[in-house]
């Protein structure tokens, strides 16, 4: 059972993912504000993770700094407010499926910033890094795919919520779309660079609960400022018994808590590649349940991307599996040979200690003499 948990747990993750995608999209096609919703949703995270942090790390709240603080609000500021507003509008513009779709590029985004940034390499020599620039090559073609391809759509499962979606889509354009596409991936990139710098902010501060439940703070505030600009008619702050105020809840709990503490333990048990190897699971289901309970026309351009996506991640995750397997190999090689050199210097070493030893008898010799 212990050996199969990691599994369920991956599964659960995708499957609360899945959940985020459709009830989102229900609530921005209502109508209510996203930039409104990111601050209910950051506030709710707060609520819970806040009284967690304080019981259990009241002591080490001291040992934080100002500088340190500074660096949390930027992460707070790239990571929460400004990718999940971005990412949000998104998902009003587009379709679960395609934000589904469009997710398994993470990664792929990750590697081109840790590349920019010098903190990973790629040597075209080597099948592996030809393996990586594939898998770039392949999502941003997935990309541009569901941008700018509609392609013959699909029966719908729900035909009645099919026409309705059908002529929203109508409504709003094809550019909306290409807008929303391209700010998926842009939301997707200020996350990734937030991956990349909070890594670097976790080797020198390794508290990982203070630093969550810090950003999540910081990000409140933020959130707040930014939908105070973005929405000044306080009736359309109002929460009702409806689809918002449980997509609150979700996401403040569900996703920000739950799903965040079983990432964060799957990624300690398996590692960051078997986490990522599950994402097209999320992309497969949530085709099938938006087109189900929101009556989505899923069109070929996005299934057609959806697969350049899934391989473009593939490609990269098997390029870092291969090269994660050679590193200690090679660790271990380089160890040997240092130690065969060490113990090939010992018998020149003892050879040329003897012959000193004999110099010094052959001198004492000759003095005696």
């Amino acid at each position: 059972m212990d050996a199969k948990k990691p599994y369920v747990v991956a599964i659960l993750i995708q499957v609360i993912s899945i959940g985020m995608f459709v009830v989102l999209k229900a609530t921005f096609d209502q109508g209510f504000n996203t930039f409104v919703f990111t601050f209910y949703g950051q506030a709710a995270a707060s609520v819970l993770l806040v009284p967690i942090a304080v019981s259990r790390e009241r002591k080490s709240m001291c040992s934080m700094s100002f500088r340190l603080l500074f660096k949390l609000f930027l992460c707070a500021l790239i990571g929460n407010t400004f990718a999940i507003n971005t990412l949000n509008v998104a998902l009003r513009f587009t379709s679960a499926t395609v934000q589904s779709a469009i997710s398994n590029s993470k990664p792929v985004s990750t590697l081109c910033l840790a590349l920019l940034l010098r903190m990973e390499a790629v040597n075209l020599k080597s099948p592996y890094g030809v393996a990586k620039v594939t898998g770039v090559a392949l999502c941003f073609a997935g990309v541009l795919v569901i941008a700018f391809f509609t392609g013959p759509a699909f029966s719908p499962v729900n035909h009645h919520r099919a026409f309705h979606t059908d002529h929203a889509y109508s409504a709003t354009g094809h550019g909306t779309w290409i807008k929303g596409t391209f700010l998926k991936v842009f939301g997707d990139m200020a996350w990734s660079l937030w991956i990349v710098f909070q890594a670097a902010l976790l080797k020198e501060y390794p508290n990982k609960m203070l630093v969550t439940v810090t950003q999540c703070v910081f990000s409140t505030f933020q959130s707040l400022v930014v939908a105070a600009v973005a929405e000044r008619d306080m009736s359309r702050w109002k929460l009702g018994l409806d689809v918002s105020l449980l997509a609150i809840i979700y996401t403040g709990f569900l996703v920000t808590g739950v799903s965040n503490y079983l990432q964060v333990w799957c990624l300690e048990v398996k590692g960051p590649v078997f986490v990522a190897a599950w994402f097209p699971l999320c992309f497969v289901f949530t085709l099938f349940c938006s087109s189900s309970f929101l009556g989505e026309i899923v069109r070929l351009g996005s299934t057609l991307g959806g697969i350049l996506l899934v391989g473009g991640l593939y490609s990269m995750l098997w390029a870092k599996s291969k090269e994660t397997m050679i590193e200690p190999c090679s660790e271990v090689k380089t160890m040997f040979s240092a130690q065969d050199e060490k113990e090939e210097t010992k018998p020149e070493e003892n050879n040329n200690h003897r012959k000193m030893q004999e110099d010094e008898v052959s001198a004492y010799a000759v003095e005696q003499v």
